[in-house]
């Protein structure tokens, strides 16, 4: 295992970016079970907690799965769902909280798909790619970054104007209406990209909220990184036991 030379790099974060690779690869193809944490620790000639940590790390991502007395497995895509929700989009969520979506920048791309976003999306890597950047907020302030990805077709507008309201909404103008979505949440300090585009500093914690989407329906899927201003946005969970 080649180590970064930023001794700031935690151990753990570059075996967790190897085993990422090897998912992204399909080195560790869907359904299949990982070397145990004990064959890893000999792989890798690191410690079973930094072992541990890599696994969590993954595990939060949606990428693994750990089955009690059988092992880890490379988790199938939505291979847990068996029932669906309507996904709330931005905003749809600040409506219920009786404030107004705005957003007031958008930058529109054509990109290739590298290995970690094909994967995410289910498609070749290298095949092009539409990517979404707008920075949001509510009539009171602007705390939010999104990065969108999703395979590009034809008949997706190239105006940044299209994309000034709710993404979603555009989306059932052209008959795609997401209904599958899991997430995770984390806090991290921003990239430079970030800092730019809230315009914060590099100490301001963030709140990153990494979402995954789809058209049960359709072959359809959407990625979403969406970075908030931690001390401007709290995070809402609905939960409606049966």
């Amino acid at each position: 295992m080649k180590m970064d030379s930023k001794g700031a790099y935690p151990l753990y974060a570059q075996l967790a970016d190897e085993m990422r690779q090897n998912i992204q690869t399909e080195k560790w193809p869907e359904g299949a079970r990982i070397p145990t944490e004990m064959e890893l620790c000999a792989i890798h000639h690191v410690s079973r907690i930094t072992i541990r940590k890599a696994i969590d790390e993954l595990m939060k991502e949606d990428l693994l799965i750990r089955i009690r007395s059988k092992g880890t497995f490379v988790k199938e895509a939505f291979q847990e769902e068996d029932h669906f929700t309507v996904v709330k989009g931005f905003t749809q969520e600040l409506q219920e909280r009786g404030k107004l979506a705005k957003t007031v920048d958008v930058d529109v791309q054509l990109a290739n798909a590298n290995k970690r976003v094909a994967k995410f999306l289910n498609i070749e890597i290298g095949s092009q790619i539409f990517v979404l950047k707008r920075v949001r907020g509510d009539e009171d302030a602007v705390f939010a970054y999104f990065i969108t990805y999703i395979p590009y077709d034809r008949d997706y507008s190239l105006d940044p104007q299209d994309y000034y309201t709710s993404f979603y909404a555009y989306l059932r103008t052209k008959n795609i209406v997401i209904d599958q979505e899991r997430e995770y949440v984390e806090a991290v300090l921003p990239n430079r990209e970030v800092q730019r585009k809230l315009k914060i500093k590099a100490t301001e914690p963030v709140l990153k909220r990494v979402r995954f989407t789809s058209q049960v329906s359709g072959d359809f899927y959407e990625y979403t990184e969406c970075f908030y201003i931690g001390k401007k946005y709290r995070y809402y969970l609905d939960f409606n036991p049966e």
